[in-house]
């Protein structure tokens, strides 16, 4: 027999608007991260409706689903998530491997996106050879190389010290000044007043939200 049934999110009302900063808190196991993978499409709602761009993905299949991961949605890890034996510009062109017809000028966009980052000398360096706040900018490149509709961050600097990550909230900041929306997942009091809005969630529900700045 199974075990309990675990609701790890009930019933979230939320609409997320284009270009806006959304920071995401709560204690552990309040579905902070369950959450971020269902806008992220890698988890399926059992009920309910989400619709990313007027497109409800609720019931798309895995095919649909991969394609829209691939071309609409930017992932950025605590831990980086990079492949260690390829390249910070092999690592960053990766989201075009999953596009069954990657566009004609992935290199061009592939190193833009190294230069929004600050990494045009580091992409022949391999992940080991670069630093911890390098590497996450290499994870933050491969996740606006396909210009996302949405940037979701699961606490992208729970890894790094205070400076680094300061610098790496500051690169956040200019992304969605021009232009990117970010959902973010955060424990830090001073990455979350860098946001539009700040949702609580307590047990799968949103227990309040708080208005940061215009």
């Amino acid at each position: 027999m199974g075990g309990p049934i675990v609701h790890a999110l009930r019933g979230i009302d939320l609409k997320v608007l284009a270009g806006e900063y959304l920071g995401i808190i709560g204690p552990s196991g309040s579905g902070k991260s369950t959450l971020l993978q269902v806008l992220g499409c890698l988890e399926r709602p059992t009920s309910g409706l989400y619709r990313l761009n007027g497109t409800d993905v609720s019931a798309l299949s895995d095919t649909e689903l991969s394609r829209i991961r691939a071309t609409q949605i930017g992932f950025v890890f605590q831990t980086f998530n990079l492949i260690p034996q390829c390249t910070v510009r092999e690592n960053v062109a990766m989201p075009f491997f999953y596009q069954p017809n990657p566009p004609t000028d992935a290199e061009r966009l592939v190193e833009r996106a190294i230069e929004r980052v600050g990494l045009r000398d580091r992409g022949h360096h391999l992940p080991a050879q670069v630093s911890g706040g390098e590497r996450q900018r290499a994870a933050i490149a491969r996740a606006i190389v396909v210009n996302p509709a949405v940037l979701l961050a699961d606490e992208p600097t729970g890894n790094l010290d205070s400076r680094t990550g300061a610098d790496i909230l500051l690169l956040f900041s200019t992304l969605n000044e021009a232009g990117t929306t970010i959902v973010m997942v955060t424990h830090s009091r001073e990455a979350s007043q860098c946001c539009h809005r700040v949702l609580r969630l307590t047990d799968g529900l949103i227990a309040g939200q708080e208005e940061m700045r215009s």
